[in-house]
């Protein structure tokens, strides 16, 4: 097992009172048990974040790198496309 350190942690009453419950009703064996427990959830929430972002640059990377890598042939390709379904509706408007 690894080495335990102690540490303070301040909270509002409202906390410690669901902390204190949660061990009175046997559902927890001591308030550290509980908070070790919002740790090890907190810690994978931070992970599958860091997975999340690391997903995303890496997409963001693959864009960059494909035929769009420049922001200008980027704004053009959707001014002609912004372009053509004015026309588009112009069209059948006149039609």
């Amino acid at each position: 097992m690894a080495k335990l350190e102690r540490i303070t942690v301040t909270m509002p009453e409202e906390m410690v009172a669901k902390l204190r419950a949660a061990v009175e009703s046997g559902e927890y064996a001591t308030t550290s048990e509980i908070v070790r427990e919002a740790m090890r959830d907190w810690i994978g929430q931070q992970e599958r974040r860091e997975a999340a972002l690391a997903k995303f640059r890496e997409e963001i990377e693959k864009g960059l790198a494909g035929p769009f890598h420049d922001g200008e042939t980027v704004m053009q390709e959707l001014r002609d496309y912004v372009a053509k379904l004015v026309r588009e509706q112009a069209h059948d408007e006149a039609a």
